[in-house]
């Protein structure tokens, strides 16, 4: 008499099969135990011994998946450059964009003193603002820069605003968080951003009339003979303003 079947794997056929997880899995794995041990202990916490524990491996698999340390460090700060992009709203019309800017420079602000060990190791070396995700929030606050300066509300070059912005947010919260909590003054925030607004913005529109047309105008009137131009550029300036200024 046969016996009952048992599976072709006797009786382990009601076992679920499982899936290794993936490389990139297990990278993700790996990065937040080391962002845990970075939020609870600081920098000296995240040793290869202890994330590799935290994350259920064995040493040997940190350095095949991140090279060393550094590089484990590099993928933390670029899950931090990703988690802080996230938090940003692109608004491509505001309605004040002084405001806008005054709004995302908070955002920057507000994710600093949520994620101080996090935001300190993401803007402590500056070879981390090759990660793609910084980029693309550098993207994000050049696309303010260009409203503004469509607008004539910017006082100084894009680049040179962009720069004084970034300087600012990453100042003001580095700043803070160096202090002790009982010298820890909102008023600092408040006026490190109303001082960044005023350096890089003017109080009325240089521009009054949106478009090309109305920064011709604009441009046109305050020219004056006294440029660095020679008077061949200034004469074909002038012929390119007036037929900008004419399609308004």
């Amino acid at each position: 008499m046969p016996s009952p079947s048992r599976g072709r794997s006797g009786n382990t056929a009601d076992k679920p099969e499982t899936t290794p997880p993936s490389r990139e899995q297990t990278r993700q794995r790996v990065v937040e135990a080391a962002i845990d041990l970075l939020t609870r202990g600081g920098r000296d916490a995240v040793t290869t011994r202890a994330v590799a524990d935290a994350a259920g491996l064995q040493p040997p698999a940190l350095y095949r998946l991140f090279g060393d340390k550094d590089g484990l460090l590099d993928a933390v700060a670029e899950h931090g450059f990703a988690a802080f992009l996230a938090t940003k709203h692109v608004d491509p019309d505001p309605q004040d964009p002084i405001d806008d800017l005054r709004a995302g420079w908070d955002v920057a602000i507000e994710f600093g003193l949520a994620n101080p060990a996090l935001f300190t190791l993401m803007y402590t070396e500056p070879n981390r603002t090759s990660s793609a995700a910084f980029k693309a929030g550098m993207e994000i606050l050049r696309g303010r820069i260009r409203r503004l300066a469509a607008g004539g509300w910017l006082r100084v070059d894009e680049e040179l605003a962009v720069q004084i912005i970034n300087a600012t947010a990453r100042g003001a919260v580095l700043t803070w968080l160096s202090l002790p909590q009982d010298r820890r003054n909102p008023a600092l925030l408040t006026t490190l951003r109303e001082s960044m607004v005023t350096a890089v913005t003017n109080q009325q529109p240089a521009v009054q009339e949106s478009g090309p047309a109305g920064a011709a105008r604009a441009l046109r009137a305050a020219l004056t003979d006294r440029t660095n131009l020679s008077s061949a550029e200034q004469h074909l300036l002038k012929e390119w303003l007036n037929r900008l200024a004419a399609e308004g």
